[in-house]
């Protein structure tokens, strides 16, 4: 049995969690984000407003008539010990909505998402930290909505569902683009993937999709375009006229549709 050694999982305490450390050897980062705070904030509170005021409504009605008609004063203690009980526990719905209200600021702080040219990184967590990864290969689809409070804010929520896992990205700012971009990326990195290899031609050989972040909204300049742009052109020109058929073939070869 192979042994491992224990000194190379060792290293220092990390006192933050960076999506960085989580990246591969040269992957690279098209965009990342967080919700927006505002819109993350107010949908918390707006989330399960009426259902916990009508419960507590609902509750606070019994407490009230047991309060006017003195019922507390002329019941045995354990009968009253387990009436507070009881309505705590009734209450639980309230508590709920409460305690994600004081929360979503912190949560929000602690969420983050990051899109890279191979998947989408998620992280979230109020004490401890989760990041769950999604690679664009297993992306079934990438859905949008934006309802009333997201419209009045420019947010919305994008739904990514994969194979065995479903994710949403609440309230992110320009939701259209980032929607429009994720199902690109996710058809042109499946084509690409799942392209048949008997039928694939010459001029591509496999996995070689690759997005820059300026797919994301980031303009590069005209004197800013890196040398290796027109080495690619130049390339792809020399591979286009590699695969076109030349003159003597068309002639007295048969023609492919």
């Amino acid at each position: 049995m192979a042994k491992f050694d224990e000194r190379n999982f060792q290293g220092e305490p990390q006192k933050e969690y960076d999506i960085e450390q989580l990246l591969a050897e040269g992957e690279q980062i098209l965009w990342r984000g967080r919700p927006n705070r505002k819109a993350y904030i107010l949908g918390q509170v707006f989330k399960m407003l009426p259902f916990a005021l009508i419960w507590l409504l609902f509750d606070g009605t019994f407490i009230g008539l047991m309060v006017s008609f003195g019922v507390f004063g002329k019941v045995p203690v354990f009968v009253l010990i387990f009436i507070i009980v009881f309505f705590l526990l009734h209450l639980i719905p309230v508590w709920i909505w409460l305690s994600n209200v004081i929360t979503a600021g912190m949560r929000q702080k602690n969420m983050e998402y990051v899109f890279t040219e191979r998947r989408i990184l998620i992280k979230s967590g109020l004490v401890g930290i989760d990041v769950v990864n999604i690679y664009y290969a297993d992306v079934e689809s990438v859905n949008l909505k934006v309802g009333l409070l997201d419209r009045m804010l420019h947010v919305g929520d994008i739904y990514i569902v994969a194979k065995n896992k479903a994710q949403v990205l609440w309230d992110v700012e320009t939701p259209y683009r980032l929607v429009t971009q994720l199902q690109k990326i996710t058809g042109d990195i499946k084509a690409d993937t799942y392209f048949p290899n008997e039928l694939r031609p010459e001029s591509n050989s496999g996995f070689h999709t690759k997005y820059a972040a300026e797919i994301f909204g980031a303009k590069e300049s005209s004197d800013e375009k890196k040398p290796s742009d027109t080495a690619e052109k130049t390339t792809g020109a020399q591979a286009s006229e590699s695969d076109a058929p030349s003159a003597e073939g068309s002639e007295g070869g048969p023609h492919r549709e």
